[in-house]
């Protein structure tokens, strides 16, 4: 899906069926209120379903969905204007988000343009800094960590005026960066534990605020990432262990992680977990169309290559024919 046909999803998508008790030519007079909290509500929706139904299934619906944003911001008055353009750089950075997981970086970059383009009109600093964060967390989809670590600390600017979670976040996402081009594990895990700080001291936030996903379960898993990257892959095994047998998460979170958690066993020499563990989340990444999680998958298999003949390993290699 291109990110330039989202008006072919008008007759499918949200923007067709988006005011079902109005005509969209009387829709004028009802943005300030009504119209606006609904486009709200599909948004959260959207976000909560892409967990259980997939990118593929939820792309549709937010193209259609920032269709409309777009087009009824253009009637309005400047504050109104304002509000609908903030409520699409969110559902643009989503956007973003779901072409990621289907491994379209250049329609994510697109998206992730568009929604700094919007916070900037809407004169939004903490979600013009939010945005640098994603794509920080893209860049390190490309392994490209000179950037990861140089948008991490661009997010982190005090400028932004970020919420505490978010930038517990962003100096979370910073270790990372420091990880992956080699810094001392003492710099690293300091960095960990900054992050860790600031989020037990973060209010408890609306379900839909800024970055509200970002929980202590979630800090835990991102940890075991960057210890991984920090050459300490058991470590990060018995992270992921511990958080992945307590945590209620989304399917399609639940099979990402247990990839990044297969990657981290394969390095730390044990074949059959590795395997066990690819194996299950590839069922997952399969039913949800994850191709994030398959190009991960993709990743362990390569490390798992010294164990090919072991019956697990092939297992797993054929779970992820079948699947790819």
């Amino acid at each position: 899906m291109s990110p330039f046909n989202r008006r072919d999803f008008l007759k499918t998508g949200v923007a067709a069926a988006a005011l079902p008790s109005l005509g969209l030519d009387d829709t004028r007079r009802y943005l300030d209120g009504p119209v606006v909290a609904y486009f709200g509500r599909v948004l959260e929706k959207a976000k909560r379903d892409d967990g259980a139904l997939g990118p593929k299934k939820t792309l549709p619906v937010m193209l259609g969905l920032l269709d409309a944003i777009e087009g009824q911001a253009r009637q309005v008055k400047p504050g109104v204007r304002r509000e609908l353009l903030t409520l699409g750089a969110e559902g643009a950075e989503f956007a973003g988000w779901l072409y990621r997981d289907i491994q379209q970086p250049q329609a994510a970059v697109f998206w992730y343009d568009r929604a700094m383009e919007w916070a900037q009109e809407a004169d939004n600093a903490a979600l013009q800094g939010y945005v640098l964060l994603k794509k920080s967390q893209m860049a390190y989809d490309e392994r490209d960590a000179l950037r990861v670590l140089t948008l991490a600390q661009a997010a982190g600017h005090e400028r932004w005026q970020l919420p505490t979670r978010v930038r517990a976040e962003v100096t979370q996402q910073e270790a990372l960066g420091r990880a992956m081009l080699g810094d001392p594990l003492d710099m690293v895990r300091g960095q960990l534990d900054t992050a860790a700080a600031l989020l037990a001291n973060a209010p408890d936030d609306d379900p839909e605020a800024l970055g509200a996903y970002f929980n202590g379960h979630t800090r835990l898993l991102r940890d075991a990432i960057t210890l991984t990257e920090a050459g300490k892959p058991s470590m990060a095994v018995d992270l992921f262990s511990d958080v992945l047998s307590t945590s209620a998460m989304s399917r399609r979170d639940t099979g990402f992680f247990n990839a990044r958690r297969a990657a981290a066993l394969a390095l730390s020499g044990e074949p059959d977990e590795a395997a066990k563990v690819g194996t299950d989340s590839a069922a997952v990444a399969h039913e949800v169309k994850s191709a994030r999680t398959m190009r991960v998958l993709g990743e362990v298999l390569q490390s798992l290559d010294r164990w090919r003949s072991r019956p697990t390993v092939r297992e797993f290699r054929d779970m992820l024919n079948r699947a790819g």
